[in-house]
């Protein structure tokens, strides 16, 4: 996420659906909040002289009201989305109301939403989680960063009178989720406080990760400014490291810390914090800790190049006060990527699969679990079946000498 012109809502909206994410999938999630009168729709525009997408919101006729955390969960409860983005919706506006709560020094279910719980912050939240899914961008295994978010300077007129820009409560969402914000001197509000939240709620902060690129998407403000393009930028791409690792022979960098008073429930989120600094994999090992208390040694596998930001998002989501790591040698087999389709006709899901060559050139096949899972969910059917079937199908578009085998452990 190029942030570094800023960020609103409907800037990042925009940005998503011009790299791919269909339309009607954000209309139909829009939709589902059953407001009515409240749409969203998209125009081909310029910022700056750079082609981009808008996004308009638009309204209800009716008057809006200010609302309360609690109003804006029940809206999204009863609306069927998807879980993955029920679930980021829901994480963006908690930390949007722990900012406001900060701001104005009371409690996050105290706070009034104005503009940010208006009509337009309800279309640009539930829509951009509605395309990040889509995108796959909210798997477990994705990996997401985002620059340094542009501040800007001056003044803002709200629902709260006239603020200084960057408002309170981007500062305190950038402080929570340690996002970089880039003075520089572009005029007026960059980045407001959705769009904040939108990205600190799933991006890590970290230069662009090395990818193959696949889609670029723009999406433009409502301004049109001579200083820069006002606009928000999202690079899509598939991770290079696959193609080094099909060298045989190489370094891989370990990052290990023990940690013992941590909140057992908190660990999966950890998991999930150091795979998306960069790690090629991570995983916890129950050991004993100081004065016998049991705790657990978690261990990370990555470049050298993402050494530090797999240890900061170590350091930032456990109570380690240090990370070690080294350096080490490791044998591994050349490996691709190729996609199956299973189920019955009309109902058929892709799943990836995973296809490595062992010594004699004999072929191993692992279908994606992340992807199998959400295949079966949509088919019905057990996830060892779409397993199953998965393997088969690849095997039978390409009867080599492959075998399903169990994936080795890590390393």
């Amino acid at each position: 996420m190029d942030c570094t012109a800023g960020v609103a809502g409907d800037m990042l909206l925009a940005a998503l659906l011009d790299a791919g994410a269909a339309l009607h999938t954000v209309t139909g999630a829009v939709a589902s909040l059953e407001v009515p009168g409240l749409a969203v729709r998209t125009e081909r525009a310029r910022r700056g002289g750079l082609a981009c997408l808008r996004v308009e919101v638009e309204r209800p006729a009716v008057p809006d009201r200010s609302r309360h955390l609690s109003d804006v969960l029940a809206l999204l409860a009863a609306a069927p989305l998807e879980p993955a983005a029920a679930r980021y919706a829901r994480r963006v506006f908690e930390l949007l109301a722990a900012a406001e709560a900060t701001a104005h020094g009371t409690t996050p279910e105290q706070v009034h939403f104005h503009e940010v719980g208006a009509y337009d912050a309800l279309a640009d939240v539930v829509g951009c989680a509605a395309a990040l899914a889509e995108l796959g961008l909210l798997a477990p295994r994705a990996v997401v960063t985002c620059s340094a978010l542009a501040a800007g300077h001056g003044q803002v007129t709200g629902a709260h009178g006239t603020m200084p820009v960057p408002v309170p409560a981007v500062l305190d969402i950038a402080a929570r989720r340690g996002l970089a914000l880039a003075a520089g001197e572009l005029p007026g509000e960059r980045t407001t406080p959705t769009g904040a939240a939108l990205v600190a709620a799933l991006a890590e902060p970290g230069p662009v990760p090395a990818m193959t690129v696949r889609a670029v998407g723009v999406g433009g403000g409502r301004r049109d400014c001579s200083a820069r393009p006002n606009i928000t930028r999202v690079v899509l791409g598939r991770a290079v490291a696959a193609a080094s690792e099909a060298a045989a022979h190489g370094e891989v960098v370990v990052v290990e810390s023990t940690v013992d008073d941590l909140d057992p429930r908190l660990w999966p989120s950890v998991l999930e914090a150091v795979r998306a600094a960069g790690a090629w994999d991570c995983w916890t090992t129950g050991t004993g800790g100081r004065h016998g208390r049991p705790g657990r040694l978690l261990t990370a596998l990555c470049a050298a190049e993402v050494r530090p930001a797999g240890a900061d998002a170590l350091l930032r989501h456990t109570t380690t006060r240090g990370v070690r790591w080294s350096v080490q040698e490791r044998t591994t087999l050349p490996r691709r990527s190729t996609t199956v389709q299973v189920g019955p006709p009309g109902r058929e899901q892709q799943v990836p699969v995973k296809i490595a060559e062992v010594p004699g050139g004999e072929l191993t096949v692992q279908p994606e679990l992340a992807e199998a899972e959400r295949a079966a969910r949509a088919l019905g059917w057990p996830v060892r079946q779409v397993c199953a079937a998965a393997v088969s199908g690849y095997l039978r578009e390409r009867p080599a000498r492959a075998v399903p085998r169990q994936p080795p452990g890590p390393g």
